[in-house]
């Protein structure tokens, strides 16, 4: 199993962003809001992930570093729950994690929160598949 977080493996194509955020599904589960997108493109090759904290909740650029640095490192440590990306595949993840809570949760609670919310966007796309 690979547990880096490559730079393919990060969402930073504009048109990309613009196609999840335009035709993507979205849930609530506090303290993030989720937005994803199964696609199954020649150009995508992996799962993409994209992180963003607001400056609103968080002034200090620290505090948003820190935030975006503890949901990287619970998504790369649990990436394998949405399966393996490859030339095997045929589908794939790009996924918005939106921070929207109001102070800084434990590790141990953020990687909590996105292994909820990995198995969710699976259930999700099994039941769509079907």
């Amino acid at each position: 199993m690979d547990y880096s977080l490559g730079k393919k493996e990060r969402l930073n194509s504009k048109m990309m962003i613009g196609r999840l955020f335009s035709g993507g599904s979205a849930f609530y589960k506090y303290p993030f809001k989720v937005m994803f997108l199964c696609v199954g493109d020649d150009k995508i090759r992996n799962n993409a992930i994209l992180v963003s904290v607001s400056k609103r909740n968080f002034r200090k650029a620290v505090d948003r570093n820190r935030i975006k640095r503890l949901i990287r490192e619970a998504y790369r440590l649990n990436k394998h729950i949405l399966g393996v990306g490859g030339a095997e595949a045929q589908r794939y993840f790009l996924v918005a994690f939106i921070y929207t809570g109001r102070s800084i949760l434990s590790f141990k609670e953020i990687e909590r929160k996105i292994i909820l919310i990995l198995q969710s966007i699976k259930k999700q796309d099994e039941v769509s598949a079907v």
